[in-house]
């Protein structure tokens, strides 16, 4: 029976993590690597556990839940199932992640080259974003050709240009790592946790987990139990491929001291390849943005396409990539600036959700698959992470944010971890407790569909 070979296997891993690498995770390393100084490595020990880890459990959850995050959701109840689902898509699809995907190409691989006197014109942007989508679009057209077009040609790009960074700065250092400053001089390893937590790549791996099954299926694998194989080898190896990039891009960010403080993870890049490069430096850096931007643009374009063409009747995929490409494009026209301000919230709100959803799929079986665990955990969870995003965007839950201070962890930015947890607890002695009702237990037996 059909399986895939070991240079397929590399090549949909290698999409994967194409797909993971956006510009936010070319960011964040350095910003990351500056600040920790000489506890640098300790500090991206924290980082990959939650920025590679995640994501890794994230695909494999989907994997194993039957391949999709509707069905994963649904352990919790039908309702929440449907509801989350379409959050999780429209979040990190067209009114937040695609979006965001055109502005920060605008923003560092196109407004530094412009004349000063065109930057603060709304043309330029706009004109970015019409062929920055229309592009994104083209390459979604036929979704059983995204592993040759991502995985064969952007891919290998976009991890030539890093490795000429990175070897530029072995080469030629800048000079010594600095001593660590903020929250990493006492906790290194919290810190980096916290940071790449922040990276979100947890909710993409729950929508990016379909379109490796599907890229799997489209080369000839039919058998569930090797689909779910060779998409956990392809998490695998863009697990793998994460880390190494991350080492090397914090690296940089460690090495850059002499160049001056700088407020943002872009910023470092920019003076780093200018001391390498010279005036290239720039035009080299703003090609790998523009790379990691567009196969994050054109996976997420991809699943979100192919999940509303199912929910919607009578709407196609390529009509439905085609709206999603229109209305993406629209919204990037409101700024970077505006458009993070709005998503920090309501990723914040939804994040742990989809975390404690995540972990709990890995123990169903130890759980006997109980609803009430899952209802139990999401319940509480989300308690906690919808008023942390109200408090966000300013609306008046001060008296529920000073009750949530006296959580452990709270302050950290993960008071939800201990409540989901006891909140497991009860759901399970209340579903061990409780008169099974007829057929459930059968229900729990059933594997999923693809396992």
């Amino acid at each position: 029976m059909r399986e895939l070979s070991t240079r397929e296997t590399i090549t949909v891993g290698l999409m994967l993590f194409a797909l993971f690498f956006g510009a936010g995770n070319m960011i964040f390393p350095p910003a990351l690597g500056q600040a920790a100084g000489t506890d640098v490595w300790t500090a991206m020990l924290g980082f990959i556990t939650t920025g590679v880890g995640l994501p890794l459990l994230g695909v494999i959850a989907v994997a194993y839940g039957g391949g999709n995050l509707q069905t994963l959701a649904g352990r919790v109840h039908p309702l929440f199932a449907v509801v989350f689902t379409f959050i999780v898509y429209l979040a990190i699809g067209p009114f937040m992640a695609i979006p965001r995907t055109g502005t920060v190409t605008f923003e560092m691989a196109i407004l530094p080259f412009l004349p000063d006197s065109a930057k603060g014109s709304w043309v330029p942007l706009f004109i970015t974003t019409i062929i920055y989508f229309a592009l994104t679009y083209w390459l979604c057209l036929n979704p059983s050709k995204l592993v040759d077009r991502i995985g064969k040609i952007l891919t290998p790009a976009l991890l030539i240009i890093i490795g000429v960074m990175y070897v530029g700065t072995l080469l030629n250092p800048i000079g010594e790592m600095g001593q660590p400053t903020g929250a990493y001089q006492e906790s290194p390893f919290i810190k980096g946790f916290l940071e790449g937590y922040l990276t979100l790549d947890a909710l993409a791996a729950m929508v990016f987990g379909i379109v490796v099954t599907t890229s799997v299926q489209a080369v000839g694998v039919t058998d569930p139990k090797k689909i779910t194989k060779s998409t956990i080898k392809a998490a695998i190896i863009a697990a793998i491929g994460l880390g190494l990039v991350y080492l090397a891009l914090s690296y940089m960010g460690a090495t850059s001291f002499a160049l001056g403080h700088s407020e943002n993870g872009g910023q470092i890049l920019t003076g780093v390849v200018q001391h390498l490069f010279g005036p290239l430096g720039s035009m080299l850096l703003g090609l790998a943005v523009m790379l990691a931007c567009l196969t994050t643009s054109v996976g997420l374009v991809s699943a979100c396409g192919s999940f509303f063409s199912e929910k919607i009747p009578g709407v196609s995929y390529k009509t439905m990539a085609a709206i999603i490409s229109v209305f993406s494009a629209a919204v990037a026209n409101v700024g970077l600036t505006q458009l993070i301000a709005f998503s920090v919230p309501v990723l914040m709100a939804i994040y742990p959700i989809g975390i404690v959803l995540m972990l709990l799929s890995f123990a169903h079986k130890l759980f006997r698959g109980y609803s009430s665990v899952y209802i139990g955990a999401i319940v509480v969870t989300a308690a906690i992470s919808l008023i942390d995003g109200a408090a966000l965007i300013g609306l008046p839950v001060e008296s529920i944010t000073e009750v949530y201070g006296n959580l452990p962890l709270y302050k950290e930015g993960i008071g939800w971890l201990l409540p989901a947890l006891a909140g497991a607890l009860l759901g399970y002695l209340w579903g061990s407790l409780r008169p099974k009702r007829r057929g459930e237990q059968k229900a729990y037996q059933e594997k999923p569909s693809n396992t």
